[in-house]
């Protein structure tokens, strides 16, 4: 029995979310209202959020009582976005060691959202949300998801891992009449598994491809290679890991869809989200306050830096001025899409994507690898793992093009982008494997994890 999009959105998703006692639907109908507030009003929404939670974290979590006093810092020292910066930065270290700590005395543990990331630098973090602010979240990504033409009730085709629906019938059902999600399981993606994907595609005609970026891409060479027949999605949303320019122009040329790029972490939820200016991503200032920091201070616009993010919706065991793990540049130019949320211009990659040239210098992997795939003839996909000072391994593998051109352009590549010190080996695979979350990491500094 055909369900339409129109019966789900008005009728089933709404009902289903006054059976779960969940508000996301009329939040992300609040927030499309607000969505032209004046920036001076967003701000000081958020001076109001920042000052509840900085207070709640002291007066109910052992961690930051201990945290806040040994830095010299009181809630009532904060009376100016000034006064930011006095607040000492958490970090996933202490996380690890002061969960437990981290959990105000003002919830139960055992009633609260556990959660935990998926770990793509080999450690996972564990922490907890309470449901409201889970509920508010979900309402936050609704809402930005529909920028990209999607609309609740429409079916989506996810390249992601294996979905939770599949171990009940009661998540079948639950898939079927609200969440409408094809997969592509992206630690499956063989021929056959994407033959099947892109059948379920033409039949069920879903209005929005979502998924990790470099496996999107991959699905859109694929596509293209096998001709299969011309589609059109109202949007693609890119996630989990920086998308490359020649992946984005890839999937836009091969499905006639623009792709919105979306940026965020577990912990915290959507950081920023693109648009269909497509100016640079929004930064969400209803769920967070995001700084771009270097050396302690907000760097320059247009300058890199570490993002450092704060959660104004977790009371439950809150995260307050959090090094997330990536790297940002900041934006003061306002979106023609007339909405005011402030934006990144990008997302510059993870900081343990980063790599050394034997003088000490850093390197962005994110950038290294959209050359190496574009520069070096014949290369299908590569990744560049450093395991020492001075010395590159680079996994690559090679297309019908590859000879010895191709090992000229990295050669010089190399010695331009590291130096002459730098040296490197060339291993040549079949394919190279996502982590056990699906996603692919194009860059690994082995001697910075170490």
């Amino acid at each position: 029995m055909a369900v339409s999009s129109w019966l789900i959105r008005k009728i089933v998703a709404p009902a289903w979310a006054w059976y779960e006692g969940s508000s996301y639907i009329k939040i992300a109908q609040q927030l499309e209202k607000e969505e032209h507030l004046s920036f001076e009003e967003r701000r000081e929404r958020q001076w109001e959020l920042l000052k509840h939670v900085v207070k709640e974290s002291y007066d109910n979590c052992e961690f930051y009582q201990k945290k806040f006093q040994a830095a010299g810092f009181h809630p009532e020292d904060l009376k100016s976005w000034e006064d930011l910066k006095f607040i000492p930065i958490l970090t996933k270290k202490e996380i690890r060691e002061h969960g437990s700590e981290m959990i105000s005395r003002k919830f139960q543990k055992e009633k609260l959202v556990p959660r935990k990331t998926s770990g793509s630098t080999g450690v996972s973090l564990h922490f907890y949300n309470d449901d409201n602010e889970f509920q508010f979240k979900r309402g936050v990504t609704l809402y930005r998801d529909q920028w990209s033409g999607w609309r609740l009730g429409d079916w989506q085709a996810r390249v992601w891992g294996n979905p939770e629906y599949k171990k009940s019938w009661r998540g079948y059902l639950r898939n079927y009449l609200l969440e409408r999600g094809i997969y592509l399981d992206t630690l499956k993606m063989d021929e056959q598994m994407m033959r099947d994907f892109a059948k379920r595609i033409l039949k069920l005609r879903p209005t929005l491809l979502f998924g990790h970026a470099h496996s999107l891409y991959l699905f859109a060479k694929y596509w293209e290679e096998v001709n299969l027949p011309e589609y059109t999605f109202k949007g693609i949303i890119s996630t989990a890991m920086v998308l490359h320019a020649h992946e984005r122009a890839k999937c836009e040329q091969v499905f006639h869809s623009k792709v919105f790029d979306r940026y965020g972490c577990e912990e915290v939820s959507l950081i920023a989200s693109e648009c269909e200016a497509h100016e640079g991503l929004h930064i969400n200032t209803d769920s967070l306050i995001v700084e771009v920091i270097e050396d302690g201070k907000q760097v320059g616009v247009g300058k890199e830096g570490k993002v450092i993010v704060t959660d104004l919706r977790n009371t439950a065991m809150p995260f307050i001025r959090y090094q997330v793990g990536d790297m940002a540049i900041p934006s003061d130019k306002p979106c023609s899409c007339g909405r005011t949320y402030p934006l990144l211009t990008k997302i510059a990659g993870r900081i343990a994507d980063y790599l050394l040239t034997p003088d000490g210098q850093w390197v962005s992997g994110i950038s290294l690898t959209e050359n190496f795939a574009t520069l070096i003839p014949g290369v299908e996909q590569v990744q560049i793992i450093q395991d020492k000072r001075d010395h590159l391994l680079l996994r690559i593998v090679p297309g019908s093009d590859f000879g010895s051109q191709s090992y000229v352009e990295i050669q010089r590549l190399i010695k331009e982008r590291f130096g002459d010190k730098m040296r490197y080996d060339i291993e040549q695979v079949e394919k190279i494997q996502p982590l056990a979350s699906g996603k692919y990491r194009f860059a690994i500094n082995n001697v910075l994890e170490s």
